[in-house]
């Protein structure tokens, strides 16, 4: 008896832990509706942002100011890759989320769900497209 009750303890200790992983690479976005049609947004609404100048898959190039002005799409320490989405460790060591190999971000002036205003800016930001 002692031995089943082990095993089940066991396996409701991996499936526990289990359940913990999953919450750790679920998907930190989800497609939403904007003006411009279907964009990538947070739990909030809030619309993601992907920089050109990203073009080394796993980096963000948007730090200091540029960071202030786009916030980074943050991730937990223990955030885990997970399909298209990916972690990526900024330069001041914080994590951030990417889609497909591209960091994202949020623009600063962008105030309430389906809001796009930073879309098209200095031609090197665009939505980021589900």
């Amino acid at each position: 008896m002692r031995t089943i009750l082990s095993v089940a303890m066991a396996v409701a200790f991996v499936a526990l832990g289990s359940g913990v992983a999953l919450a750790q690479t679920a998907e930190p976005a989800k497609a939403g509706d904007t003006a411009k049609g279907k964009a990538l947004v947070d739990a909030k609404g809030m619309t993601l942002y992907v920089l050109d100048r990203d073009t080394t898959p796993g980096k963000s190039s948007c730090n200091g100011q540029c960071a202030n002005n786009w916030p980074p799409l943050m991730a937990s320490a223990d955030a885990k890759d997970g399909g298209a989405w990916t972690v990526v460790t900024r330069d001041d060591g914080g994590k951030q989320w990417a889609y497909k190999g591209k960091p994202l971000y949020f623009w600063k002036d962008d105030k309430k769900a389906g809001d796009i205003l930073g879309d098209g800016r200095n031609n090197v930001w665009h939505i980021a497209a589900p």
